[in-house]
């Protein structure tokens, strides 16, 4: 494939990308450009046991997710929810992606189905005029929000390496997520570090990130159990859409539970990829 193919294909790739926002938002206008135990932080650093919650993912191997991004502008509040597995170590994952019913109470869409790697974002069921059993493929790196926005979920590890910027981290007090005991910490991580700090599947992404949204700036809350994996981490990004001067406001959500569950993500073939014309 010539460079200027892939280039075409990235750009198509990244524009029906952009559109599982533009459609969640139609009547207000798009918002597209997408371990070691843990240490109770009254006995030591908040900061130092929050960067370190990705690296106890790793160590878990593998969990089932369920995400959730609510976006609010103009007046106007959605939420896209997934669900789906992720492999930690190898950094691959899939979610079903259900958009909400349009104003109108038509029927919701086909859920669109998300293959997550380094790198790499594919999507199906995404784009008029894509064929029902081709893949759209999207150059995560080529996206000014590194996809923790535009594809209407956060990849399960990138929400978890932002964490590796923490630049403040207060301990909150403990609760329990869906049954389990956890440690809550609240604090602000920067995108420039935790691109620096990433793995080399999120650093890039992350750098795009960190240039993109309105501020570098990210709040999160985050629940950490007993052996310091994410069992929940909110963030709230802000961004400035092109077509709108306020900033966009976006909460993203990733529950993840029953670790060490199998998970087998096959990519899809060069074949499989489509790289025809979309519809805007």
């Amino acid at each position: 494939m010539t460079k200027r193919r892939q280039q075409h294909r990235q750009r198509r790739g990244a524009g029906v990308a952009a559109g599982v926002l533009c459609v969640c938002l139609a009547g207000s206008g798009c918002v597209a450009q997408s371990g070691a135990a843990v240490g109770d932080s009254r006995d030591g650093d908040a900061v130092r046991v929050v960067r370190r919650a990705a690296d106890a993912l790793v160590g878990a191997r593998s969990s089932k997710a369920r995400t959730s991004m609510e976006m609010a502008t103009g007046g106007t509040r959605v939420t896209i929810r997934g669900e789906g597995v992720y492999d930690f170590r190898k950094q691959r994952g899939r979610l079903k992606v259900l958009l909400p019913q349009d104003p109108a109470g038509a029927t919701a869409q086909r859920p669109i189905m998300e293959l997550l790697a380094p790198g790499a974002l594919f999507m199906k069921n995404r784009g008029a005029g894509v064929p029902a059993d081709k893949w759209v493929r999207v150059d995560t790196r080529s996206l000014s929000d590194g996809n923790l926005v535009t594809g209407g979920a956060t990849d399960p590890y990138a929400a978890a390496e932002v964490l590796r910027g923490a630049r403040t981290a207060t301990y909150v007090g403990e609760t329990d997520v869906a049954g389990t005991a956890v440690r809550h910490y609240r604090g602000t991580a920067d995108l420039g570090v935790a691109a620096r700090e990433a793995s080399d599947g999120n650093s890039d992404a992350l750098a795009a990130a960190a240039k993109g949204f309105a501020t570098d700036e990210v709040p999160f809350d985050v629940y950490l159990d007993d052996d310091g994996r994410i069992r929940k981490v909110r963030h709230r990004f802000s961004f400035v859409n092109g077509q709108q001067k306020d900033a966009v406001a976006v909460a993203s959500t990733t529950l993840l539970y029953d670790f060490g569950a199998p998970v087998d993500v096959r990519l899809p073939d060069g074949d499989d990829i489509y790289a025809g014309k979309i519809a805007e």
